[in-house]
């Protein structure tokens, strides 16, 4: 799927509110584990471009480590528990979809790359379960990187 193709009509009116309602950023997921790492007294950046040639931001980033976090949602990334594709427009659909975990991918790749850690959970994990295994990666490799 191109850039270029266009995107379909929705289906439906309600479809339509439906998909404009799907926040971009600060969602219920990412709001739980930003205040569970604080909690932890983890300080963070929120929606940044862990590499300033790509314009892909992470949902947090800690620069000095070197560490991004994406929380994906289960319909945009694929989510191999709760994927599903909509029955209208399903061929622009499927490739859509297909496109995002492509693009998920190579952004790993191009974040490890750089030698950064990337850490990915689905908006169906336990945020505080997340925040935890957040928090000790994030310490070792500040530790390292102080020569603790």
């Amino acid at each position: 799927m191109g850039q270029k193709e266009k995107r379909p009509v929705a289906s439906s009116v309600s479809a339509s509110s439906r998909m404009r309602s799907v926040r971009q950023r600060d969602t219920k997921k990412e709001m739980e584990i930003r205040s569970a790492l604080h909690r932890l007294g983890m300080r963070f950046r929120v929606q940044v471009a862990p590499l300033e040639e790509y314009r892909r931001k992470a949902d947090i980033v800690f620069p000095g480590e070197r560490v991004a976090i994406f929380i994906d949602g289960c319909f945009w990334h694929g989510c191999p528990a709760h994927r599903s594709l909509p029955k209208s427009n399903a061929e622009w659909w499927k490739a859509k979809l297909e496109d995002n975990v492509r693009r998920d991918a190579d952004t790993n790749r191009r974040l490890c790359q750089a030698g950064w850690q990337v850490l990915r959970f689905w908006e169906h994990e336990d945020a505080i379960v997340a925040a935890h295994e957040i928090a000790r990666i994030v310490k070792e490799r500040r530790a390292r990187r102080l020569g603790k």
